[in-house]
């Protein structure tokens, strides 16, 4: 019996859903590398690259698999991608050329350790869950920033063998700062360590407003304008410090202090730990008890006592709140099976640790990166303003290999103090 010829449609249509089988019956290796090809087509083509790959997706993104996400996390070179959905450089160079194309702005990360990695340093995981999958800030720096980031230097980690089988691992010391660029990669303001999202929005909006008086003028009227913006930034924050202060009843306020480290010893890990307060309570009990015959006595001085911090940050803690995607992606990364209650009390407390760390960096930190500017201290190149900043600031300077974690003055009573090649 002759078999009467098939219409073209419905043999295209058996055909696609036979490749649709296919590929969704692919094991997760063959998947993998699957979608590691497609990467490495899409990757080189930068942000509209990114865009191809979530509209190829657009359904296993819903609910994604760990090859999609594995395979995110290369094309963005940042861990949870899928959740921000932001494509980083690792090239600075390609990132000003990007910018210069766009016309836009380069937020330059610089980190301990990797973005792409679980274990960088902890501010940097903190913005991977607090501000980048934030809905309103992951959009406004897809359409206002290129985005680039680069490893200070390796992060210390630590792993607590209990002996029964069970590990903890953790990163130890280390801080993230954002660098607001040029075009041409010129220094025009930082972000130093971990802000609220609300208050970290504003930074941005500020500094791509910033930006672009800077781009209207040229040669000396550059670092004039540079000069007058730090001013005036400086300016506000010691307003606002005196009105936050006033509020509390505090009628003699101290004056935003400098950090002035011992040139002649390098900061322990636990007073570069004080810096920020998030980082310090994930990082504290493991520095305390390896630092605990080896401390530091001459501790970084508190600008105030930590009970007038606390009020003051009260007085923020709705810049701190996290968005409804942020807390989707902590109760992915901890909670999957754990009651919503545990969940709301970590949430809770990981806020109001951002709205301390937001004051305390607002009115600490950048107000010295503003004298620094206004001062042209090290600030017309953006490796020499991260040196200073990676020292003086962070307390965590490249002249000290060991970040503090070592003390030539103590004894471990450990053969060669532990150290290990």
């Amino acid at each position: 019996m002759k078999l009467k010829s098939i219409p073209t449609a419905i043999a295209l249509s058996l055909i696609s859903i036979g490749i649709s089988h296919i590929a969704y019956t692919q094991t997760p290796t063959a998947q993998q590398a699957r979608l590691n090809q497609e990467v490495a087509q899409l990757r080189p083509q930068g942000p509209s690259g990114l865009e191809k790959f979530l509209n190829n997706h657009a359904s296993q993104l819903k609910n994604p698999n760990p090859e999609i996400r594995q395979a995110l996390d290369k094309l963005c070179q940042q861990r949870d991608c899928y959740a921000s959905k932001l494509y980083w450089y690792t090239d600075i160079e390609q990132a000003k050329a990007a910018a210069k194309a766009s016309n836009k702005p380069i937020l330059s990360l610089r980190l301990l350790g990797n973005l792409d990695q679980d274990l960088s340093c902890a501010n940097s995981r903190f913005f991977r869950v607090a501000l980048y999958p934030n809905a309103e800030i992951s959009q406004f720096l897809r359409d206002r920033y290129i985005l680039h980031w680069e490893s200070v230097r390796p992060v210390p980690k630590v792993t607590v063998d209990f002996g029964d089988g069970r590990k903890l691992e953790r990163t130890l010391t280390g801080n993230s700062i954002h660098y607001i660029l040029d075009s041409s990669g010129v220094p025009i303001d930082a972000i130093p360590g971990l802000y609220g999202p609300q208050a970290f929005l504003r930074q941005l909006v500020a500094g791509e407003k910033a930006v672009k008086e800077y781009n209207k003028s040229q040669g000396i009227a550059r670092y004039n304008f540079l000069r007058d913006y730090h001013r005036q930034q400086l300016a506000s924050i010691q307003r606002q410090w005196l009105a936050d202060l006033a509020n509390l009843g505090i009628k003699n306020p101290p004056r935003l202090v400098e950090f002035t480290p011992n040139n002649n010893e390098a900061p322990s890990a636990s007073v570069a730990g004080t810096i920020a307060v998030s980082k310090m309570r994930v990082e504290s009990p493991i520095l305390r008890n390896i630092n605990a015959a080896n401390n530091n006595q001459k501790a970084l001085r508190e600008i105030t006592d930590a009970a007038t911090w606390e009020k003051i940050a009260q007085r923020y803690a709705a810049d701190a709140k996290l968005d409804n995607n942020s807390v989707a992606l902590i109760q992915t990364k901890r909670f999957q099976d754990s009651k919503s209650d545990n969940l709301q009390r970590v949430v809770s407390n990981f806020q109001a640790a951002m709205a301390l760390d937001t004051v305390r960096n607002e009115y600490t930190l950048h107000s010295q990166i503003h004298q620094w500017f206004m001062q042209e201290n090290a600030t017309n190149n953006v490796k020499a303003l991260n040196d200073k900043v990676y020292s003086e600031l962070f307390l965590t300077p490249n002249a000290d290999p060991w970040l503090g974690l070592m003390s030539s003055e103590s004894y471990s009573a450990i053969d060669n103090d532990g150290i290990r090649k």
